[in-house]
């Protein structure tokens, strides 16, 4: 067997333990493998790996310059569910494989979701900030989830986990796809327009692609329901921010939920949505708990060894 050397670039957020046990088994078979702290600074980077076959990334962006650096490079091994963040053509131009790690998050994603939409409904943080100011639950009476019209954009792994729990908690579950979905969790699939005429809550699981970036702007915000949520799971430039915002400030929906952004937190605290009414930003948390971190250390290291063995699997194309 070849001998080569692995770079992580990032920790994984998991336990020492866990990341010196395979360590171990690497070393083992005659590897070299060698983590370093995140660091986005794009020369460091390039002396990192600068003798790499291959490097492991969570969702630090990876600039083409420092891919076109990396001579020895055969594998990037991706931590994380999309890979936008990776210059995926150059990759392929020079022979490089790609892996992800589709599905450590599913679980962790949806929940999230469901508690967003709770959150809202529920007027939390205006019933929160009340109770700390000695106020009470006067004109604060939320809203509950069972029997709301909820429309989920993008029915992969997450879309469908997120339809399963709203039935679970007496929702009519409506989708946009661009394939057929199969899937008992979802009464119906539509057009979009329609799903955003229709839904209560509209929840957005799709990747950033040309097609989908900024497809919720200005005009499909005007078709939803001047009561109706908006929750932003997916990837933030699938939404048009300053439009979001004005829609949350002249009161066209009545709410939304973002965890993720054009850029990555930390957030400019004059960040458009940082100061919209009836709106809750997380910083980029709902792929992070224990569990899915755990999760995601096995899918990563499985995509290694499956590879070292000539058997790629969660392979990008």
């Amino acid at each position: 067997m070849i001998k080569i050397k692995i770079v992580l670039l990032e920790e994984l957020g998991v336990s020492n333990e866990i990341i010196e046990n395979h360590v171990k088994k690497l070393e083992k078979m005659g590897h070299t493998f060698v983590s370093y702290k995140k660091d986005t600074d794009i020369n460091i980077q390039i002396e990192r790996i600068k003798d790499a076959d291959v490097i492991m990334i969570a969702n630090m962006p990876l600039d083409i310059a420092v891919l076109k650096s990396a001579d020895k490079l055969k594998f990037i091994d991706v931590a994380f569910t999309g890979v936008d963040h990776i210059p995926v053509e150059e990759a392929k131009k020079r022979g490089i494989a790609i892996s992800n790690a589709s599905g450590y998050a599913t679980q962790a994603v949806a929940e999230l979701c469901i508690s967003f939409m709770i959150q809202l409904l529920r007027n939390i943080q205006k019933t929160e900030q009340s109770c700390r100011n000695s106020g009470t639950k006067d004109g604060l009476i939320g809203n509950l989830l069972c029997g709301k019209t909820v429309g989920i954009v993008g029915a992969g792994a997450i879309g469908r986990k997120v339809a399963s729990l709203c039935k679970a908690f007496g929702c009519e579950v409506i989708a946009y796809n661009r394939s057929e979905i199969k899937d008992n969790s979802i009464d119906k699939q539509v057009e979009l327009d329609e799903l955003l005429k229709e839904s209560d809550i509209v929840s957005l699981h799709c990747p950033l692609t040309p097609e989908t970036k900024a497809m919720i702007g200005k005009k499909e915000l005007s078709i939803m329901k001047e009561t109706s949520i908006l929750i932003n799971t997916a990837r933030g430039g699938v939404v048009n921010t300053l439009e979001l915002a004005e829609a949350l400030k002249n009161k066209v929906i009545s709410g939304a939920a973002c965890d993720v952004f054009e850029i990555e937190p930390p957030l400019p605290l004059d960040y458009p949505l940082l100061c919209t009414p009836n709106t809750i930003v997380t910083p980029h948390i709902a792929f992070s708990s224990i569990e899915s971190m755990e999760q995601r250390a096995e899918i990563v290291f499985n995509n290694l060894y499956s590879w070292l063995d000539g058997k790629q699997i969660n392979s990008i194309k």
